[in-house]
């Protein structure tokens, strides 16, 4: 076809050269053109019909007001593919953007620039160096996003790398890698989830690993194998999972771990927090908090029906709200703390309490207790404590 010329086509045999802004007409209801072998476009053309053809290779912007159908490779070098309808191909190389209105299908998917699709999306690979977004459900095996991710729709992908933001409407998704922000608006499967900003999960969510430079946000209940965040987490429901570990505050439904807690800052629950070790550099609130080993609260405890572990310490200046019952209870300088019950009870020099209760207890100068004291086997007081009333040796203690 002569450039800027306008033709009408059915079935072409062979291959179609299509000159620079030529337009192309098909045939019959709806109109089509059918090329048997290659479909080579200077540039700038455009297709007033649905098209077929073996393959499709094209110089410059090309736009298709109908479906495209192309069984093996469509490449456009220095200029954007628009498709009005549906498009399928095995593999698509645009140098530029790529539009398709409708639902696109294809084996790999490489856009230069961007992506946008109105439809579904379904692909063994997609490559954006931009923008992809799109309206309908995705599925793929692994995409890589240099820019922004938007789907509408629920995702089924195995692997997805960006570099800067996605915003998914939920699904499934194996591997997360995401250098800016990740928020799904609805439920999500996971494998593992990297994301060096912020991670922001609606409804409830189920994975394995997750690591966060900034923030995480989960407003429902997320079951997980291991969470560590640089900053903040907030977890509106139950927090299930084996790890959480974080440098800066804390604030979940309830939380329930296999093995360690670890919070840089302030971790506050409406619920009850239970782990195996919990380890707090500020200060811990909760409904109840229980351990199976060691607790180490470096400020304070306000807990409504106490704090129990196998061991507890709490350190200079911490304030404790709240019964402390462990084997081991150690409460260092300074520090002040209700009801303790233990086996081995340990009050730092300066501390107060109010009452003791255990088989051994140890208590050093300048400490006020101003309740009773009762222990089973043996009592240490220094001089300059200052006791409500005289220890009582008893023969059981009664919790």
């Amino acid at each position: 076809m002569p450039a800027k010329s306008t033709m009408m086509l059915g079935n072409v045999e062979g291959d179609l050269e299509v000159g620079e802004h030529a337009v192309v007409k098909g045939m019959g209801t709806p109109p089509a053109i059918k090329v048997d072998g290659t479909i080579f476009c200077a540039g700038h053309n455009r297709f007033e019909c649905n098209v077929g053809a073996e393959s499709l290779e094209a110089e410059g912007n090309v736009t298709v007001h109908g479906d495209l159908d192309v069984k093996e490779n469509i490449e456009v070098e220095d200029g954007s593919l628009e498709v009005y309808g549906k498009m399928n191909a095995r593999d698509i190389d645009v140098d530029d953007k790529l539009y398709v209105s409708m639902d696109l299908n294809a084996q790999d998917i490489n856009a230069g620039g961007s992506l946008n699709v109105d439809g579904r999306v379904e692909a063994k690979e997609i490559d954006v160096g931009g923008t992809f977004e799109t309206k309908g459900r995705l599925k793929a095996k692994n995409v890589d996003v240099g820019g922004t991710v938007v789907a509408d729709a629920e995702v089924d992908l195995e692997t997805l790398d960006v570099g800067g933001k996605v915003m998914i409407a939920g699904g499934r998704i194996g591997e997360i890698d995401v250098g800016g922000s990740f928020e799904s608006a609805g439920p999500l499967e996971f494998g593992s989830i990297d994301v060096g900003g912020t991670v922001n999960v609606r409804g409830n969510s189920k994975g394995e690993d997750i690591e966060v430079g900034g923030s995480f946000r989960s407003e429902g209940n997320i079951e997980f194998n291991r969470i560590e965040v640089g900053g903040k987490v907030e977890i509106r429901g139950a927090a299930t999972g084996s790890e959480l570990e974080v440098g800066g505050n804390a604030e979940v439904g309830s939380l329930k771990l296999a093995r360690e807690l670890e919070v840089g800052g302030r971790i506050s629950s409406s619920g009850e927090i239970a782990a195996k070790n919990i380890e707090v550099g500020g200060s811990l609130e909760a409904e109840r908090a229980t351990a199976e080993e060691h607790v180490e609260i470096g400020g304070s405890v306000d807990t409504a029906e106490g704090l129990r572990a196998h061991s507890i310490n709490v350190g200079r200046h911490g304030e404790v709200r709240g019964d402390l019952r462990a084997d081991e209870v150690e409460i260092g300088r300074n520090a002040c703390v209700e009801n303790i019950y233990g086996k081995r009870i340990f009050l730092g020099s300066g501390s107060s309490a109010n009452s003791m209760y255990g088989e051994e207890i140890a208590i050093e100068s300048h400490c006020h207790v101003t309740g009773e004291i009762q222990y089973t086997h043996e009592i240490r007081v220094e001089r300059e404590a200052s006791l409500a009333k005289p220890p009582q040796k008893v023969s059981k203690l009664l919790f």
